[in-house]
């Protein structure tokens, strides 16, 4: 098993360091291949001397640097998110069509960074800006309340966390337009907010949000032998000794935390955390030790490609990823439909 799971990390990885290159190069100021090659080798210890530095041209590697590496880091970080969330989600609630914002993460993020957009001014707080703070807060917060309806004598009922997360997702919804009616000359920043984008995206946003995000996952990470366990029922599960409402609970935080994070600074990007599990799944199996680390690289994978698309089919203008997540998203989210309606009848 081992080998198998380094076998596909190694591919994932490759997949992953090629589309870096690549993305690096492309967009509104093209960079060769070649001259990207040699820019990004320049920084790394030990190989760097083998590229002369005259080589280096000074505006390619203000570009690369400064303008396009922070943010194809960002959307790795925030795919690894959405996707390593993902599979726990789904996980927890043994459905494949379940992701990152099925309990209100979403609305909660939109609704928490509407009211950092049009009520705040643009300070910042441990590096972050005040709309990334309360679209965090607005996450956890939304979390915290369906989480609380949801339980009823110490259990999580997972069809009331479910609909709770689907109305108060509708109220917090109803309220966004409500408060964009008074703040029109606002909607096109809480639109592309909404929609999800890099575009603001710099190495202290990356830097930090990304420790946060892998602390939590790697927590995470320790869990997934008895996320396998409770995939066979949760009376075989407290069988074999797993604590299984204990267990939902701390997953449902954790992956509430990893999601939180990641669209506290990109904003909403749908059906990252829905398809990329759902694929995974069928090249690597069920197994949630290997599923959860493989799905994650690829949401990576996913994203950044989802992202450079965003920026260069229509460059110099820029579309938000989450148009682009969601044209690749919803045919597959609508076979997911069709696939389950067959189970069923």
């Amino acid at each position: 098993m081992k080998t198998r799971t380094a076998k596909y990390f190694i591919i994932l990885l490759l997949i992953l360091a090629a589309l870096i290159i690549i993305s690096s190069a492309i967009g509104s100021a093209n960079i060769s291949i070649k001259s990207t090659l040699k820019t990004l080798i320049s920084i790394i210890p030990k190989i760097k001397s083998l590229v002369p530095v005259f080589e280096i041209n000074p505006q390619d590697f203000k570009v690369i640097f400064e303008i396009r590496m922070p943010r194809i880091f960002m959307a790795i970080i925030t795919g690894i998110a959405l996707s390593g969330s993902g599979v726990i989600f789904q996980g927890i609630f043994k459905n494949p069509m379940a992701d990152p914002y099925v309990i209100g993460v979403s609305a909660g993020a939109a609704f928490g960074a509407t009211i950092g957009l049009l009520f705040t001014s643009s300070i910042r707080l441990v590096n972050l800006s005040t709309t990334s703070i309360f679209a965090f807060m607005g996450a956890i917060g939304t979390t915290f309340i369906i989480y609380n309806i949801s339980k009823i004598k110490g259990k999580i009922s997972i069809l009331t966390l479910l609909l709770s997360g689907v109305a108060l997702s509708s109220l917090l919804t109803s309220i966004i337009s409500f408060l964009m009616i008074f703040r029109t000359h606002d909607l096109t920043k809480v639109y592309f907010w909404i929609m999800g984008s890099f575009t603001n995206s710099s190495w202290v946003n990356f830097l930090t949000v990304t420790p946060i995000i892998i602390i939590v996952m790697i927590v995470a990470s320790f869990f997934m032998r008895d996320l396998n366990i409770i995939s066979l029922g949760d009376e075989r599960a407290s069988q074999l000794g797993v604590q299984t409402e204990k267990l939902k609970q701390i997953l449902l935080v954790l992956a509430s935390v990893i999601a939180a994070a990641a669209v506290s600074v990109s904003g909403i990007i749908g059906f990252v955390g829905l398809i990329t599990p759902h694929l995974m799944r069928i090249i690597v199996g069920p197994d949630h030790k290997i599923l959860y680390p493989t799905a994650a690289i690829s949401g990576g994978i996913i994203l950044l490609f989802s992202d450079t698309l965003a920026r260069t089919i229509l460059s110099p203008r820029e579309i938000p990823v989450g148009i682009i997540t969601s044209i690749i998203g919803v045919p597959f989210f609508i076979y997911l439909l069709i696939k389950s309606k067959k189970q069923v009848f």
